[in-house]
């Protein structure tokens, strides 16, 4: 009896794989989520900071001031990215996202240091991310540390023998946006712009996966209504009560969290708008596709993550590998959280952020037209 129990059990298991073989969507979430979780994540989140983008204001131009800029940019922590005259220009190429530091070398920097006194530089850098604010002040400290060893190794080379003096690099940090350094306000507007997206995605498929399981549907088809008066009808509640979400979150931002919104609520009102009919679009796209509830929720996985992964919106852009970056372009995330840290850290205004408005527009409406094309062919 033994035998024959463990035969059957044999038989059953050989049964189960070959159905689980048979079956592409449980074999594919078995195969592809781990490797998609890895990699992303592994890409993603990823605390090294390097490359940045630095300007550099040099106004004393000397052999010293060289050094220092040939120090900075020597090291993988920073690449030069322009040469500025001026700090109101270098300011501005830090608030358009064009640099992410920049450092200001005073007129009397190299004759301070060649007269053995100390010399001030001042480094400016981006806090709308408070983190990479705060490596990007190590590392730029790190660097003035190595040349400081230089200068003392030079000096006690040509120095007298009584001399005491030694010169000194000092470094004055000053922190763009967010002197404060609050870290909370670039993952809340991040989580904020993939909740627009991620949320209305779910609830927009959930619902329409669960009219066609209830098989009211169907009545639809056989009621007189038109083909697009279905469509925004199904359309604009969600629209509707996903907008009230929105207002939710924006309280709460700024309520709890202290989030500034030096641009307004209108901007960040109208992109996180734009933001939700994407989503809607997603998840109606999706729920085109699939027959039922858990087929709905497998297909977002493979959706969601890398739409989150690679939006900028927990970790910044630029810590991703350079082949990475250009797919953020492609992520409506990235556009509206940069249209969010813009207008509420920074206060800049449509007239800065239209290239990501119209972004966003053109996502909305390509994921708009197609959801409601699959829409209607399954409607017909």
């Amino acid at each position: 009896m033994q035998s024959i129990a463990n035969t059957r059990l044999a038989a059953l298991i050989k049964k189960e794989f070959s159905q689980i073989r048979r079956d592409r969507r449980v074999t594919l979430s078995l195969v592809l989520p781990p490797i998609l979780m890895i990699l992303l994540f592994g890409y993603v989140l990823n605390s090294t900071v390097s490359n940045l983008r630095l300007g550099v204001v040099d106004d004393s131009r000397t052999p010293e001031s060289r050094e220092l800029i040939a120090t900075l940019t020597e090291s993988k922590s920073f690449a030069l990215a322009g040469n500025y005259f001026a700090v109101g220009p270098l300011g501005d190429a830090i608030g358009r996202g064009n640099l992410q530091a920049g450092v200001v070398i005073p007129y009397e920097f190299g004759r301070n240091l060649q007269r053995g006194r100390p010399a001030t530089v001042q480094f400016l850098l981006n806090a709308m991310d408070a983190n990479t604010a705060r490596i990007a002040q190590a590392y730029a400290e790190s660097v003035i540390a190595t040349y400081n060893s230089g200068l003392n190794a030079e000096f006690r080379r040509v120095a007298a023998a009584g001399a005491r003096e030694r010169s000194q690099v000092v470094l004055y940090p000053a922190f763009l946006y967010n002197p404060g350094l609050v870290s909370s306000w670039f993952v809340v507007t991040g989580v904020f712009g993939m909740l627009c997206i991620l949320n209305a995605s779910i609830v927009s498929a959930a619902a329409m996966v669960k009219e066609r399981e209830a098989g009211t549907l169907e009545q639809l088809m056989m009621s007189p209504a038109g083909t697009y008066t279905i469509i925004v009808a199904k359309i604009a509640p969600l629209f509707l009560l996903l907008c009230l979400m929105v207002m939710g979150a924006v309280g709460l931002m700024r309520l709890v969290f202290h989030v500034p919104f030096r641009g307004g609520y209108l901007l960040v009102m109208l992109g996180a708008a734009l933001c939700v009919l994407c989503g809607i679009g997603i998840g109606t796209f999706i729920a085109t596709f699939t027959k039922s509830s858990a087929q709905a929720q497998l297909t977002s996985f493979f959706v969601n993550p890398p739409l989150s992964s690679l939006s900028g919106a927990l970790t910044p852009a630029q810590a991703l590998p350079a082949w990475l970056r250009p797919l953020t372009n492609i992520n409506p995330i990235y556009h509206f959280g940069v249209i969010v840290r813009a207008s509420t850290l920074r206060g800049s205004g449509f007239g800065t952020l239209w290239p990501h408005f119209l972004a966003l527009l053109a996502f909305t409406l390509v994921l708009v037209s197609l959801s409601v094309w699959r829409f209607r062919k399954q409607l017909a």
